[in-house]
């Protein structure tokens, strides 16, 4: 008899991408498992009419499917990092951070213009406040417009004229082979990207020692130090992933490079800070580098939005 493994994912095309290529990577390596995929509807997936900064909360994307996992009606669960809050429901963990794929943000135009080239007024789609924010600080005369939907529709949207340029996180597109359409990827010193955009989490119960060890491989440990460092960075600044934050650690060696920026959604303040050190210190390095980023502005930006503890002082 194989034993069976159940993935908890969401139903969206790229979701089932990703889970099902984790159930292949899986089934490769151990030939006597058998894995299936059990698709759950989350918070996110059900409210589509509504831009997600309005609907608040974090784990939109995520609640459903943890719930599953505690419930043990699903071994582990996939996610896309950038939508896995910082703290887990009691028993869960984030077992394994995969090898990033490109982190960067994607433009689309219907005219294959780049981003600077479009016309003054151009409306521009996106769902994300981070992008809506820097975009806004590099062009105050676009049209920032709420995108939302599965990656056919807002590909439609777009052809059918409703924006002269929507925004897509690149990892996504590419994965699912439309890389043929992007129209430019913007540099990260252009649009930071989210934290641990491009890379995918595998959480798992913590005394599910099987399957501890099954998805181990998964672990990517350049991907996993950058991406930690982001999540502390995002922890201490109480955020979630509709939140205009965005942090992009890169690793050189043992030295770890994490750049953070908060913005305000209108795109007129800015705070941009960078820090350097051991790997060995990449969660202390993002919590380091959220209260210097606090001290400089960003405390201001964010208790606007949300009940945010001021900077530490010292």
């Amino acid at each position: 008899m194989k034993k069976k493994i159940i993935i908890g994912t969401r139903g969206s095309q790229l979701a089932l991408w990703q889970a099902n290529w984790v159930k292949g990577e899986l089934e490769k390596r151990y030939p006597d498992i058998e894995v299936s995929l059990d698709k759950i509807k989350t918070t996110g997936d059900k409210i589509l009419d509504v831009p997600l900064a309005m609907v608040g909360g974090k784990g939109l994307f995520v609640k459903e499917i943890e719930e599953a996992l505690v419930d043990q009606r699903v071994h582990l669960a996939v996610h896309s990092m950038k939508d896995v809050p910082t703290v887990f429901p009691a028993g869960l963990h984030l077992r394994c951070i995969t090898k990033r794929e490109d982190p960067r943000d994607a433009v689309f135009s219907k005219n294959g213009l780049k981003l600077m080239d479009l016309p003054k007024g151009a409306k521009i789609g996106t769902s994300s406040l981070r992008r809506q924010a820097q975009i806004l600080g590099l062009r105050p005369d676009f049209k920032i417009m709420p995108l939302r939907g599965n990656l056919n529709s807002r590909m439609q949207k777009l052809d059918d004229g409703l924006f002269d340029a929507i925004i897509l996180a690149g990892a996504g597109v590419k994965r699912l082979g439309w890389e043929e359409r992007i129209t430019e990827l913007l540099s990260v010193e252009t649009s930071l990207p989210a934290i641990g955009q491009g890379a995918l989490g595998i959480e798992t119960r913590i005394d599910d020692k099987y399957v501890n060890d099954l998805v181990a491989f998964f672990d990517d440990p350049v991907t996993s130090c950058c991406v930690r460092a982001e999540r502390a960075l995002l922890k201490r600044l109480e955020g979630g992933c509709q939140v205009p934050i965005a942090a992009y650690g890169q690793l050189s060696g043992d030295t770890l490079k994490l750049t953070g920026l908060v913005a305000s959604v209108d795109g007129k303040k800015f705070v941009r800070d960078v820090i350097s050190g051991d790997k060995a210190n990449a969660e202390q390095m993002g919590a380091e580098l959220a209260e210097r980023l606090l001290k400089a502005g960003a405390y201001e930006i964010l208790k606007s939005l949300y009940d945010v503890a001021p900077p530490k002082e010292g």
